[in-house]
């Protein structure tokens, strides 16, 4: 079988950032890597989930929300993909996320998607622990670039 893309990334020099993982076509797939791999230090699952719900939330309620194809975790938990079509620059690509940490960080109240008829994982969500997550992340992307988006 072919090799996918994502594993030809030496994963031993891969640091916290947004990342052009691929491109196929006109969808763009960004890894925004939150956690160093293989460090031993990974993404609470219930923090995942909640951060989940709410960058999905986000991403799909900005100006480019017609141009958002998926937001979902990695299955290492080192951090996400954000999958968009290229009407999106790479530029706006990276505001959406740094916009995306501080919208977390802020939010309080009832995390959308939640209920049990909403969810298939209702009772596994930490808010407290997604904020965390965007609160680690924001000042690695308000110091991030394009340039710095190849891995």
């Amino acid at each position: 079988m072919k090799r996918i893309a994502s594993f030809e990334v030496n994963h031993d020099t891969v640091t916290k950032g947004m990342y052009i993982s691929r491109i196929d076509g006109d969808i763009v797939t960004y890894d925004i890597r939150m956690k160093i791999p293989n460090g031993g230090d990974y993404l609470d699952y219930d923090a995942v989930h909640t951060f989940e719900h709410l960058f999905a939330t986000y991403a799909r309620n900005t100006k480019y929300s017609e141009n958002v194809i998926y937001v979902g975790p990695m299955g290492c938990r080192t951090g996400f993909y954000f999958l968009v079509r290229d009407a999106i620059s790479h530029k706006e690509a990276l505001e959406i996320m740094v916009e995306t940490m501080k919208f977390i960080i802020g939010f309080e109240g009832e995390i959308p998607g939640s209920k049990k008829e909403e969810c298939g994982n209702y009772l596994a969500h930490s808010l407290e622990g997604a904020k965390l997550i965007a609160e680690d992340m924001l000042p690695v992307l308000q110091n991030w670039s394009v340039e710095k988006m190849n891995y």
